[in-house]
């Protein structure tokens, strides 16, 4: 099942549960309100019809005006009865929330303090009868010259009026919460369509983008259009799109470099070999050719076996006390011979007093070397490179490896330290290299927790390379 369909169960689940809560909340909390309110109306108008009923025998020293009273309250009389309803009171509007029409409906009995039945409305008892067990809000009829208990009157006996009310009000009300939680339902089904649809969206893009990374190697960036996760999901993708090309720019400029780094020495070994073989050349001279041409080899095998050390995790340390100042005078010593072949000044300014830092001391000579070299292979005779070695304010040492040379285009500083990324795309052998120099120093420097940076003014204007490394 896809990622948009879970999405839509999982709120068309969520919909109808609240629905149905809502629903069942609001009806089982309505009724119980109402026949609370019922309950209250009932109380209210038994006490109304006590009253008149208390006022009536009180006047006429009895129950001779009883149905009378009771026609003047409105409550109807079984056709057949001997007193009919009044026109005044058929008229006459209610007290309470229900018409008269209402009271048709109100089976009223009234009862002496004996429980004997003086009067049913509905003349299902007759009068002087003892009175059953009775329903209904049942009120005391007053005395009220003596305030003592003359009788009783049950109002709706049977029930009917304010259940028929209640149940009728109750299905209106359901069939109205009803319509409204369909119409919440479909609003929220529609709502979670829109946001199933909008949070798969990006994710379904993602994927088909990754299918095409993944079958035909094309680029693919996904649009950002906003700024939440899923925004910041489509811009990390195409971070890492971007990043992925790069590298295999980067790896095929490498495939590229290592076969012409391969053929040029083996072929200049095969021309030697037949030319040998061939009385061409003498002996001597074919062996100093192959010599220097092995060890070309042997340089390219070296900086890719360094490469695929740092790439790996694999670099280790083993670091010991040592004079900075020993290293760097160690270095530029060992590479006078080669500044001084290209006609190049190598010099050094170093205060009288550097501190010992703890370092690996081959690794550091490593990358110190790898700069150094890269100062020579780009700079021309007569021109100058510097090593240089200050202290900084924050307890760091500083070193740099200054050069007048080539300098490195405002385009390409950005990269200088990718992986295989060479700024002479040119393949002159004096100058090309494989462009791993700076990232296998950049490895060893910050194993030893330092930073290594790279400026230049631009093409021709030479080149500063600078490391910083803590005291501690």
């Amino acid at each position: 099942m896809s990622l948009r369909w879970r999405f839509l169960g999982a709120f068309i689940l969520l919909i109808v549960l609240v629905v149905s809560l809502s629903l069942g909340v609001g009806y089982f909390t309505t009724q119980a309100q109402l026949n609370t309110f019922i309950g209250v109306l009932s109380s209210d108008e038994a006490n109304d019809l006590a009253r008149k009923l208390s006022q009536a025998y009180t006047s006429s020293d009895g129950w001779g005006t009883l149905e009378a009273a009771l026609s003047e309250t409105g409550y109807p009389f079984e056709r057949g009865a001997e007193q009919q309803r009044s026109e005044e009171a058929e008229k006459k509007a209610s007290e309470l929330f229900h018409s008269d029409s209402d009271r048709d409906r109100i089976r009223v009995v009234i009862t002496d303090v004996d429980g004997y039945i003086l009067l049913d409305n509905f003349a299902e008892l007759r009068q002087g009868e003892a009175a059953p067990e009775l329903d209904g809000q049942r009120v005391d009829i007053f005395d009220l010259r003596t305030g003592q208990s003359v009788g009783y009157a049950y109002v709706d006996v049977n029930r009917e009026f304010w259940a028929t009310e209640s149940h009728g009000f109750l299905r209106n009300l359901l069939y109205t919460i009803t319509i409204g939680g369909l119409l919440t339902s479909a609003m929220a089904l529609l709502l979670a369509v829109w946001l199933a649809r909008r949070i798969t969206a990006p994710v379904t893009a993602l994927t088909q983008a990754a299918q095409s990374i993944a079958q035909r190697s094309d680029t693919v960036l996904l649009p950002v259009t906003s700024p939440d996760e899923l925004g910041q999901m489509s811009a990390a993708f195409n971070q890492m799109t971007t990043a992925l090309q790069t590298q295999r720019d980067l790896r095929k400029r490498l495939l590229n470099d290592i076969l012409h780094e391969l053929n040029t020495p083996l072929s200049v070994i095969r021309l030697e070999a037949h030319g040998l073989r061939n009385g061409l050349q003498t002996p001597a001279r074919t062996a100093d050719h192959i010599i220097q041409e092995v060890q070309l080899l042997r340089n390219l095998a070296r900086d890719l076996n360094w490469l695929a050390e740092t790439e790996s995790d694999e670099l280790r340390l083993t670091t010991e006390p040592y004079p900075l100042q020993q290293l760097l005078t160690a270095e530029a010593e060992r590479w006078q011979p080669q500044a001084q072949s290209q006609q190049i000044t190598l010099s050094q300014q170093l205060l009288p007093e550097l501190p010992v830092l703890n370092l690996d001391r081959m690794r550091m000579s490593q990358a110190l070397g790898n700069v150094i070299h890269n100062a020579l292979q780009h700079t021309e005779a007569g021109g100058r490179v510097t090593v240089a070695a200050t202290l900084e304010k924050d307890e760091s040492v500083g070193i740099s490896v200054t050069d007048d040379g080539a300098g490195i285009d405002a385009a390409d500083l950005p990269h200088i330290f990718n992986r295989l990324y060479r700024a002479d795309q040119s393949r002159n052998r004096r100058t090309g290299g494989m462009g791993l120099g700076l990232t296998i120093a950049r490895a060893i420097i910050e194993a030893h927790n330092g930073t290594i940076t790279v400026t230049s003014n631009g093409l021709g204007q030479g080149t500063t390379v600078r490391f910083e490394l803590p005291q501690s």
